[in-house]
């Protein structure tokens, strides 16, 4: 959800957490004019696919802005969470959301994506949050770099888009939603045992 380094914003408004330990909870949006927060609906569209595959499960949020997305997901279950982004005020914040809510079990770490993803050795992830700047293209990048081992067996990559994502044979669609100014996706390696109860 962080759009890259912006301009301060003038007015700071809040994102809710919708459902778990943390219902109700309330994360100030940080203030850098390219953090665009996902909506409330489409958070809730996307947890309920996620219900399932959640608690227990190892998560990684990529261009974390908020952190509402690993933030939700450690509220419903999930056993840890690791959030990247590049911006100091975005990470500044996150190291104090993770301090207001006390959770103890998730990482922030200041890299850029892609760089991190490529010369790292993999960490296979249950759920892959991929938000990345639209204007910079980056979606078939991050793919085919998370294709080289980061996904766990039954994992998804959720992924934001301004436009419907062509993401190759790489992949399975599991789920596509649609508002006006966003496409979300829910997909998984097509390598891996398709789970026909693995979202709702």
């Amino acid at each position: 959800m962080s759009r890259g380094s912006g301009a301060a914003k003038t007015t700071q408004s809040k994102v809710r957490i919708i459902g778990g330990q943390w219902r109700g909870r309330r994360l100030p949006v940080p203030p850098v004019e390219a953090v665009r927060p996902s909506a409330d609906r489409v958070r809730e569209t996307l947890f309920n696919w996620l219900a399932p595959r959640l608690p227990g499960a190892r998560c990684l949020d990529l261009f974390a802005g908020t952190g509402a997305l690993g933030f939700e997901a450690l509220s419903r279950g999930a056993s840890a969470a690791t959030f990247l982004d590049t911006n100091p005020l975005v990470l500044r914040h996150l190291e104090a959301m993770r301090a207001m809510l006390a959770a103890v079990n998730c990482e922030i770490l200041g890299y850029d994506a892609r760089a991190w993803l490529a010369q790292r050795e993999p960490i296979a992830y249950d759920v892959i949050f991929v938000d990345p700047p639209f204007a910079a293209g980056l979606s078939d990048e991050l793919l085919s770099l998370l294709a080289r081992g980061w996904v766990a067996v039954n994992g998804v990559v959720y992924l934001e888009t301004p436009t419907t994502p062509q993401p190759g044979p790489a992949w399975t669609c599991l789920r596509q939603g649609q508002t006006r100014q966003v496409v979300y996706t829910l997909l998984a390696p097509a390598s891996a045992t398709a789970n026909p109860n693995g979202a709702t």
